[in-house]
């Protein structure tokens, strides 16, 4: 196997992982699995970049034995980006630990709640974000049926 041809299995590979991680529920396999698909991208940017040179520096080397400079710049770059999402990931995941004493994504109450109208028939689109008829964070659906049957509701 050619130095290339193992690179972009590497490469591969690493994608593949990353983007498994990047299906995970647990926050902190997020983190890791845009911090992983950083990486990849970095190396299938180099390798894109052509062949090896001399370094970028006018007069050092002749212009054709130089290596290309654009490429060095769009993989420091890369790496700002993935260092800022990975930064803006662990203050989600801080907020998340500190709310929930866990990083895993569980059901959003909202979203559920939506799902509850839409088979109730109170919501007739998906798309409709209208949330001034949620329950609460403490409702459940036995404690919203009792709490109608109190009032006489649905009798």
């Amino acid at each position: 196997m050619s130095s290339s041809l193992l690179l972009l299995v590497l490469i591969a590979i690493l994608y593949t992982v990353g983007v498994y991680l990047l299906l995970d529920r647990s926050l902190t396999r997020v983190l890791l699995g845009v911090l992983v698909l950083g990486n990849a991208t970095n190396l299938l940017v180099i390798s894109a970049g052509g062949p090896f040179g001399a370094a970028a520096l006018v007069g050092r080397a002749p212009e054709e034995a130089m290596s290309d400079a654009l490429v060095q710049a769009l993989v420091l770059t890369a790496i700002v980006i993935t260092l800022g999402v990975a930064a803006f990931l662990l203050a989600i995941i801080h907020r998340t630990w500190t709310l929930d004493q866990e990083d895993d994504l569980t059901v959003d109450l909202e979203d559920a709640s939506v799902r509850r109208r839409l088979a109730r028939g109170e919501q007739t689109d998906e798309d409709e974000l209208d949330t001034t008829g949620c329950e609460s964070t403490s409702d459940t659906d036995e404690q919203r049926a009792e709490r109608d049957r109190a009032a006489g509701v649905g009798s």
